[in-house]
Formats: structure tokens, C-alpha cells, sequence
């Protein structure tokens, strides 16, 4: 048989047909794989298509051969398995910093990397209802810059803004520019915070990533000869509650029994828990007393104690006599 003038593609485009359109319940018999080669142009012989088959199997291909009923050719193992594609694609669609729009094309991606039949199951997946996402299209470029100027070691300079109530950007620090030295990314409550050194406050704090405009990489290295040289991100994080600021301090909590899963869960399995009583439990543990600390104490009622330090006890008694207050006063005025 003379050889057509798209012979040169046949190998690539068996791959590719193997690739796209074949699964374990999905094979493609040789003369399936024929007929779609004829459609493109490209004409094979049968004995040509076992030859290529095995040449792609030699490159490193997984293509399984069954037989009888149903049988045919298929692409065995892929660089992802369709339940691990499942997940990615869930963790995707429920991510609150990544816009509907970013979303749309990651998940398009990622059912590329099945077949097109194990696609339409991606496409099936849990959707989380009426799940708010971040207005600001440009985070998906600002965290890759984010993570070249850590592996480089360099300073970054950004904007950053609030929304006011009619969803404008409402620019911090009058518009000026904040200079970081950037130490970690970390994902926490759905939204993704950077973690640095500010050069005009001259101490560590974080900043939400989608809430930054104009971010640049700069040519400046990055600060790293004070305290944040032994800087840890991840007691950083586990000390910041909800990424909110406040007094950092060793609290001591009274905890009833019940209350071990909860406090190992987010003080992590190395607090060390001391038996107060048949029915509680101490443990005392570095926090940043923060309104979120504060609410996080109030959601597990009278499961656990806030016993010190005293200013930390005065300022959850504060906070509680300031809500109560303001219900008290709509009472009386109705």
C-alpha cells in the first residue's frame, strides 16, 4: 500500500486516539482504530497498527490488550488515576480564591488528562451550592509570582485593598506601595495569605493574596538578618487563628474530656494535655488573641475555660459584655 501523505502523523495520532478516547471500559479494536486513521487521512495497514501499538508500549505507554467480547486496545495506568482526578477537580470548583472563570479552565485541564468518557464523570462531580468566589481575576498569576520571589529570595512590592460597599477598591496605606520580604504562602479558612516581613511596619504579618493589585518581584534580596531569620510558618499559622491580628500570648485553657478532639485539631498532636480532674483536661499553648480566638472559645460554650493570662480573660469578658450589650439596647428600643 502506496503510504499517504500523512503517514509521518500515524504514530502520534494512534497515540492520541488511545490517549482521548479509550479506558479500561472503553477499548478501541484495530479496526476501529483503522477506520478513525482513514477518517483523518491517514491510511494503515492492520499488521502496521500492532507494530506501532508495541512501539508506543516500548516508549513507556501502558496500552492493555483484552480479548473477546468487548475487546480491543486501551490506555491502561495515566500519570492520574480518575479518583484522584475526582478530587482535584472537587478541590477546584470548592476553592474560594480562584474565580468561577479560573475554575472553568483548571477543571477543562484536568478532564484532559482523563479519557473523554471518565471526563463527563468529572464533569458530574460535587458541586458546592452557591459557594462564594473571589471577584479579583489576577490571584492565579499574583501566587505564581508570589512563588518565584520565594524561590529567589526576593522582595515583592504590591497594593492592597479593602471593597467598600459599593465593591470598589478601596487602596490601604493611601495608595502607597508595601514593601515584603516574603517568607510563606498559606492556605487557611479557604483563602490564601502570604506571609512576610513589612519593611515600613518592621515586623512579620500576612496579607490576603487577593486582596493585592500590581504586585511586583524586585531585585532587592529579601530581609533575613533579625528574628524572622528563625522564622516558622507553620507556628505562624497555627498561632493565627482565622489569619486575624492581636496580642500574641501562652494561653491556658480548662478543657472538659470531650474537648481533646477539638483541641488536638487545632493546637496539633503535640500540645500537651494535663488531667485536671476526673472530667477535664489542661493545656497551655502559644496564640494570638484575636476576635477569631476569641469567637473560636465562645462556639465551644462551656466545653472549655480561658483561665490565662489575665489580660487575655479581661478581653474575652470585654468582647462578651460588647455583644451583649448591643442586644440588650435593640431590646429596649423595641
Amino acid at each position: 500500500m502506496a503510504k499517504s501523505a500523512n503517514q509521518k502523523q500515524k504514530l502520534l495520532s494512534i497515540c492520541r486516539l488511545l490517549w482521548e478516547t479509550t479506558d479500561e471500559e472503553h477499548p478501541l479494536t484495530v479496526g476501529e482504530i483503522t477506520a478513525a486513521l482513514d477518517r483523518g487521512g491517514i491510511q494503515a495497514e492492520r499488521k502496521s497498527i500492532y507494530d506501532d501499538i508495541e512501539t508506543l508500549r516500548t516508549f513507556g505507554l501502558d496500552i492493555v490488550s483484552r480479548r473477546g467480547k468487548n475487546g480491543g486496545w486501551y490506555l491502561g495506568e495515566r500519570t492520574f488515576q480518575l479518583a484522584e482526578l475526582k478530587l482535584l477537580v472537587d478541590a477546584v470548583q470548592s476553592c474560594k480564591f480562584i474565580t468561577r472563570r479560573k475554575s472553568a479552565a483548571l477543571i477543562r485541564k484536568l478532564e484532559a488528562l482523563a479519557s473523554s468518557h471518565q471526563a463527563r464523570q468529572l464533569q458530574r462531580q460535587v458541586y458546592v451550592s452557591n459557594r462564594v468566589k473571589t471577584m479579583n481575576e489576577s490571584i492565579y498569576y499574583t501566587i505564581d509570582k508570589l512563588h518565584a520571589a520565594l524561590n529567589a529570595r526576593r522582595t515583592v512590592s504590591f497594593h492592597y485593598f479593602e471593597y467598600n460597599v459599593q465593591k470598589e477598591r478601596v487602596f490601604r496605606r493611601e495608595g502607597e506601595r508595601y514593601m515584603v520580604s516574603p517568607y510563606g504562602l498559606i492556605w487557611d479558612n479557604e483563602n490564601y495569605y502570604l506571609t512576610g516581613f513589612d519593611h515600613t511596619k518592621g515586623d512579620m504579618r500576612h496579607y490576603r493574596v487577593d486582596k493585592m493589585a500590581d504586585l511586583v518581584v524586585t531585585c532587592l534580596a529579601r530581609r533575613e538578618d533579625g528574628a524572622e531569620k528563625d522564622f516558622d510558618i507553620a507556628t505562624y499559622a497555627q498561632k493565627h487563628f482565622g489569619m486575624f491580628r492581636g496580642r500574641e500570648g501562652q494561653v491556658t485553657l480548662r478543657c472538659q474530656n470531650r474537648m481533646v478532639g477539638v483541641v488536638l485539631d487545632r493546637f496539633g498532636q503535640e500540645a500537651m494535655l494535663i488531667s485536671d480532674g476526673p472530667e477535664h483536661f489542661t493545656v497551655t499553648v502559644p496564640a494570638v488573641v484575636s476576635p477569631q480566638f476569641l469567637g473560636w472559645l465562645f462556639g465551644l460554650g462551656d466545653g472549655v475555660e480561658l483561665r490565662s493570662p489575665g489580660w487575655a480573660v479581661a478581653a474575652l469578658r470585654e468582647q462578651l459584655d460588647s455583644v451583649r450589650n448591643m442586644y440588650y439596647k435593640e431590646n429596649k428600643l423595641q
